[in-house]
């Protein structure tokens, strides 16, 4: 069963990056870095979302490149998606951007 990306509205968030990017690993064991269909690195960044009644959640979003972002810089994500996705009876959502900026560098784009 493939997922189907629902899009988040970002509008009421506050996104802020508490772990730098790093290189998502698909095996620990080889050291094999997933990339995407057309061979790039994909990245992924833990942030921290709070919601407009203050609600907050640590999440990883993953994007294709390494993001111009470092730790405690506030974030825009860009065409942010929630994939929902289930395995033996567990299940959450993962995150994609197409990009992670930060949210001065955003605001001027």
């Amino acid at each position: 069963m493939r997922s189907v990306p629902i899009p988040v509205d970002v509008s009421k968030l506050a996104i802020t990056c508490v772990k730098a990017p790093r290189p998502r690993v698909l095996n620990r064991d080889t050291g094999e870095i997933k990339t995407d269909k057309n061979g790039n690195t994909v990245y992924e960044v833990t942030v921290s979302i709070e919601d407009e009644f203050g609600r907050i959640e640590l999440v990883k979003i993953g994007t294709t490149g390494e993001p111009p972002i470092t730790t405690g810089d506030t974030v825009t994500a860009v065409g942010l998606l929630g994939y929902v996705w289930e395995i033996a009876g567990r299940w959450g959502i993962a995150y994609r951007a197409s990009a992670l900026l930060p949210a001065r560098e955003a605001a001027d784009v």
